[in-house]
């Protein structure tokens, strides 16, 4: 074993203990991917990542990321935090931004004054639903078929089924059942304002939607307190499908107590940045 710089982020919150929390090894170089499961798995927390050298051309460093049974090409919370860790040990871009290299290549991190934003990767797969898949997704939150309005493919890497909800009341208020969907990614997303109408200023201007993120986890399905990949995809989405406006803050957490804050912003050409606060809780080193 060996002592390794080690940190805990709390993500999309600049206020401890209100995000997502992530662990993060800053030196994962010698350690395999058993080794690497093991200590995610004993961490108990959503995802866990690991710092190595790049290995491609323009690349700062590479990061592994792990969530409880198995690895992830890209996922959004551990991109932010893994950043906001590498920069608080010391880490120094090569440009005016950060170019993380990870299992879906290579991704942009952008400073926007005290919050950092990645470029969202394209969709792996997008386009509507099957029938089938939406009628068995609501089938598993409990509510009725024609409570979802709309629904959409959203995997970036974790594979996202997206569902859109009347109203953010009925996001907060549906409870997954395991026994449907315990093997599927599931994004539901619910407005604050009027569906489709574009610019329209929910009763919370700073909020235009609520979030939840359902995934399978060690006791048939988990939730996710603030989820930066499903936000990204979801924001390609909407946006493309003038459902949502081009900058807007989604909420997601409150269900988990937590007050997540995602800042989404489609760029002149097109880049969709997603961004948040992070704040580190601990400090130290794991021995690994």
């Amino acid at each position: 074993m060996n002592t390794r710089p080690f940190q805990q982020v709390d993500v999309f919150t600049a206020t401890p203990c209100l995000g997502n929390p992530l662990a993060v090894v800053l030196d994962g170089e010698g350690l395999s991917t058993e080794q690497m499961q093991t200590f995610t798995d004993w961490t108990n927390l959503s995802e866990c990542t690991f710092v190595l050298p790049p290995t491609q051309a323009g690349a700062d460093y590479r990061v592994r990321i792990f969530c409880p049974g198995r690895e992830l090409p890209f996922a959004g919370h551990p991109t932010l935090g893994t950043a906001h860790a590498w920069l608080s040990a010391g880490g120094r871009p090569q440009g005016d931004e950060i170019v993380q290299e990870c299992g879906v290549g290579l991704v942009r991190i952008r400073r926007d004054g005290t919050r950092l934003a990645f470029a969202a990767p394209p969709r792996r797969r997008e386009g509507p639903l099957d029938e089938a898949d939406v009628a068995l997704i609501a089938r598993g939150l409990g509510i009725a078929r024609e409570d979802v309005l709309a629904h959409s493919w959203c995997d970036n890497g974790p594979g996202w089924r997206a569902v859109m909800l009347r109203s953010a009341a009925q996001v907060l208020a549906v409870k997954p059942d395991a026994a449907v969907l315990g093997g599927l990614d599931i994004g539901v997303v619910g407005p604050r304002g009027k569906v489709g109408v574009v610019g329209q200023r929910p009763a919370d201007p700073e909020l235009a939607f609520e979030v939840r993120a359902f995934f399978p986890g060690n006791n048939g399905i988990a939730e996710d307190p603030v989820t930066g990949s499903l936000n990204a995809a979801l924001a390609q989405w909407l946006i493309g499908a003038g459902l949502a406006p081009e900058r807007y803050v989604a909420s997601q957490g409150t269900a988990l107590r937590r007050a997540g804050r995602v800042h989404i912003q489609r760029a002149a050409d097109g880049t969709i940045w997603v961004g948040g606060e992070s704040v580190s809780c601990v400090r130290g080193t794991v021995l690994l």
